[in-house]
């Protein structure tokens, strides 16, 4: 995303766009990778609510969601393309606003990877998931990905 702060995401989240709803795919790649023709898509208030509910020292991965999304509407899975962009709406909205935070820095992309387009970059989560107790790792040499370790161990059931 481009020029953060002059973008109303609070607004942005709360703008369900005809949200919920299941689309039924008919392209043989999408659904042999998914395994299903019945695609959800959540609001972003949906991800909103759900990153919510993780408390201190606890995580969730965009894929938990996702898979949480498509059981609880009976899809065969979540749209990953919306479900990526809203957790980017919900992490600025929440970084816009001074009360009812949403701890997004405690929601990692489905590999336990920290999410470079969440507000301040890498910097500001990797600081607030230290400050809880994780530890973060880097892999790779000239493009750094930083990761929790052992991430699965602090996954919340859904």
């Amino acid at each position: 995303m481009a020029n953060e702060s002059k973008k109303d995401f609070n607004a942005m989240m709360n703008n369900n766009k005809d949200m919920p709803k299941i689309q039924i795919v008919s392209d043989e790649r999408t659904i042999k990778k998914y395994g299903g023709t019945k695609m959800f898509f959540a609001p972003p208030i949906y991800y909103d609510e759900l990153m919510k509910q993780v408390p201190k020292g606890k995580l969730i991965t965009i894929g938990q969601m996702r898979d949480y999304f498509a059981k609880q509407n009976n899809a065969d899975f979540t749209d990953p393309m919306t479900a990526g962009i809203f957790v980017n709406i919900v992490a600025w909205a929440s970084y816009q606003r001074n009360e009812n935070i949403t701890p997004y820095w405690r929601t990692l992309k489905s590999d336990g990877e920290l999410n470079v387009k969440y507000p301040e970059a890498i910097e500001l989560q990797r600081r607030l998931l230290e400050e809880e107790g994780h530890t973060i790792i880097t892999k790779g040499t000239k493009n750094i990905k930083y990761y929790v370790k052992d991430f699965e161990d602090s996954l919340i059931g859904l």
